[in-house]
């Protein structure tokens, strides 16, 4: 079996990448962005927390949403990207449990009513779970990005968004496809 030419592998890795973020409904997506609309108009906390990949993605989204929406929208959104502050998750992390850096923080920050976006291919993190639980007990809403597998935070969140795949880079990509239209859409259509 010879292997296949990159030109090959560029379509085929375009073409699932388009069933991934087409696997997400619409609607689905409307309602997050309107959820981070309602939270900038009422002055809510937008929290937002990943590992890897999804905490970059978390950072690039609260860039997003603070600096570009904030301007479109003539007034800030109040959003913290919970994977930004390393020396304080090292200081959680190595006096208490990796799995409490983002809910330690959260305790800190957070009041009912506030927004927690939380992005997962798994679905399963230990510290996003916690982070979850969390936000269910103190009245905060909820939305998880998760990939195929779904995971813990589709049983535990208020809003949860499927980007249904399994491939890390994909579903990765589509979380950020999502973040990017909801930024756009306050941009481009109003907070």
């Amino acid at each position: 079996m010879s292997e296949p030419s990159l030109v090959d592998w560029v379509a085929s890795y375009v073409a699932h990448q388009d069933r991934a973020i087409s696997s997400v409904p619409t609607a689905a997506i409307a309602a997050a962005i309107e959820l981070v609309r309602r939270a900038g108009r009422e002055g809510k906390r937008i929290f937002v927390c990943g590992n890897g990949g999804s905490a970059a993605n978390a950072s690039h989204f609260v860039t997003d949403l603070g600096k570009n929406a904030s301007e479109a929208a003539g007034r800030p959104f109040r959003v913290l990207s919970l994977a930004d502050n390393v020396s304080w998750m090292t200081a959680i992390g190595n006096d208490y449990a990796y799995e409490d850096i983002f809910v330690r923080q959260l305790g800190n920050h957070a009041a009912a009513g506030d927004l927690l976006i939380l992005a997962s291919v798994s679905g399963n993190s230990p510290n996003l779970v916690n982070a979850a639980e969390y936000a269910r007990r103190e009245g905060l809403v909820t939305v998880a990005l998760v990939g195929g597998k779904r995971g813990r935070l589709a049983e535990l969140c208020d809003h949860v968004l499927v980007v249904d795949d399994h491939h890390y880079g994909r579903v990765e990509d589509a979380q950020m496809n999502i973040l990017h239209m909801i930024c756009y859409a306050v941009v481009e259509l109003g907070g």
